[in-house]
């Protein structure tokens, strides 16, 4: 062993890391937080509405001697009747077709498809693309 004595390096870090990081936050005592139905973040609204469920939209002909109707069925059971009667007129009056109502079933004249996806999108549904 050296009989030379090593001074000793101090690891205080000196004035530098004597600073409190967490000053500003004792200073203010009153953090409140408030949440916000929409939240704005790069361009998107994060909307916090909950899904109203998941919609099956197919194309049919078959039985309609050739022609073609889009059938909107799977509606979630807690969507009352007036409802989906309110959404039949106003899917019939935005894609300009005829259409009707049959139990819980939406029947659109006409390849629609796209459009009443688009429109159950908005409304908050979970559109399904079914069949072919």
């Amino acid at each position: 062993m050296s009989s030379s004595k090593k001074s000793k390096i101090s690891t205080d870090g000196g004035s530098f890391l004597q600073t409190d990081a967490f000053a500003e936050l004792k200073s203010n005592t009153s953090l409140e937080v408030t949440p916000k139905a929409n939240c704005k973040t790069a361009d998107k609204t994060i909307s916090l509405k909950k899904p109203k469920g998941r919609v099956e939209v197919r194309r049919e002909k078959a039985g309609r001697s050739g022609k073609t109707v889009t059938t909107l069925k799977a509606f979630p059971k807690h969507i009352p009747l007036k409802m989906l009667e309110r959404m039949t007129f106003e899917l019939k009056k935005q894609c300009a077709c005829g259409g009707t109502l049959k139990g819980r079933a939406i029947e659109l004249q006409g390849d629609v498809c796209d459009q009443v996806c688009d429109k159950l999108t908005a409304d908050g549904f979970q559109p399904v693309r079914a069949g072919g």
